[in-house]
């Protein structure tokens, strides 16, 4: 069976090498043109770019796939089936029209719950002991096409957006290459969203980045581990910006609600507690503006020396 495969980050890479694996002709990757990177801007390729060349695939990187001539170049590929995994673009009504068996995505979701483009990151900052893999028939409108598979994860409390990405990746994959087979053979029965149900997990944005010290502890808490290891949740201390890269509820933190959100209320190389909104939390590791990531002891005893109970956060 031919198919074209479009994604772009890590988290696609393992679906495009599961359908090589599994014998498919893959004749072409779709993913998103090369782009500067890191502070010298060097031009890098997408992760499945250099996926794709290792195993000799056609490489089609459209500035917009919605463009007549990129439209006309998968189309030109006579795809029987499309597989998207974190694309990063809106496929076009032409290209989701043609192929045999449509065109399907592996979302990191257990739709219709976080439809959109940051779910691993809103089901972790919002606290949810569970998510999944979602794999679906897509439509013209967002992760909103009938669900041919799904496969439920538990979130650990210790899980960051990082762990839980990576396993939900491998999960992917896997039940991509159970799915296609059923779809093939007509033994899947397509289950339509309820729209009643739908919620939306667009992509993280500066604001959701800032800590509102006035939220309860443990939203806090969600929050840090829900952008690590990327974007990182970030206050301001002394008018620069702070990165937290971990930080922990702190044990009998109620002690400190009478204090205003955002004091710190306690320095040691163990860790800075901060009041919150109810409760406390304890940062554990972080990066000063134009510093490296630091464990809270190196904080302390270096730039954080500075920093003293009752200063205040944000």
């Amino acid at each position: 069976m031919r198919i074209i495969f479009m994604g772009t980050p890590d988290f696609s890479v393992p679906s495009l090498e599961r359908l090589i694996r599994d014998g498919y002709e893959v004749v072409a990757v779709v993913t998103q043109p090369d782009r500067p990177k890191g502070r010298k801007k060097v031009l890098t390729p997408p992760p499945v770019k250099v996926a794709a060349l290792e195993h000799g695939i056609k490489v089609l990187q459209p500035e917009k796939l919605s463009a007549d001539d990129a439209v006309k170049e998968v189309l030109d590929l006579n795809p029987e089936l499309i597989v998207t995994a974190a694309y990063g673009q809106i496929v076009p009504s032409k290209i989701l029209a043609f192929p045999r068996f449509g065109c399907i995505n592996v979302h990191a979701s257990l739709l219709p719950k976080y439809r959109g483009g940051a779910p691993i990151h809103k089901a972790i900052i919002d606290g949810e002991k569970k998510t999944g893999i979602t794999i679906m028939y897509m439509i013209d409108r967002l992760d909103a096409g009938d669900i041919l598979s799904q496969r439920a994860v538990p979130i650990d409390d210790r899980d960051t957006v990082g762990s839980l990405h990576d396993r939900l990746s491998e999960i992917g994959a896997e039940l991509l290459g159970e799915t296609i087979p059923r779809l093939v053979n007509g033994e899947i029965t397509p289950i339509p969203q309820d729209e009643a149900k739908a919620t939306f997990a667009y992509n993280i944005k500066r604001e959701d980045e800032q800590i509102d010290w006035e939220k309860p502890a443990i939203a806090i808490y969600n929050q840090v581990r829900g952008l690590n290891p990327w974007p990182v949740a970030f206050t301001r201390w002394n008018g620069q910006v702070l990165k937290i890269w971990w930080a922990e509820v702190t044990p009998d933190g109620e002690k400190w609600d009478g204090h205003e959100p955002g004091t710190i209320v306690q320095v040691s190389e163990e860790g800075v507690v901060v009041a919150t909104g109810q409760g406390a939390i304890t940062l554990k590791e972080l990066q000063p503006a134009g510093k490296r990531r630091m464990p809270v002891g190196d904080f302390v005893r270096g730039v954080g020396s500075r920093l003293n109970v009752a200063d205040k956060l944000g």
